[in-house]
């Protein structure tokens, strides 16, 4: 993480926290953790079309389908990720 770009806004109902990476680091961030103390963090995945592919995977076909059902599974693609909404397509 790059210190300086980082901070926390926190209100009333709300808690934002900005990260940067530092400039070595590239590639997108995989997952996230938080919680209120080590012990007890929540994982959250970032929004990619291998998380999204994973989590169709493990939805719509648990581990004791067939290869055949794996093979016919849709292709998912992220196409947007804004604030507000997620867009993907399904082939």
């Amino acid at each position: 993480l790059a210190s300086p770009e980082t901070s926390v806004s926190v209100s009333a109902h709300n808690a934002a926290v900005t990260l940067a990476k530092a400039p070595g680091s590239t590639g997108p961030w995989e997952k996230f953790c938080f919680g209120l103390d080590a012990s007890a963090l929540q994982e959250r995945l970032f929004v990619s079309e291998e998380n999204v592919d994973g989590f169709l995977g493990t939805v719509a076909c648990p581990s004791f389908c067939s290869q055949s059902a794996l093979e016919t599974q849709p292709l998912v693609e992220v196409l947007d990720v804004t604030e507000d909404r997620i867009q993907i397509r399904l082939k």
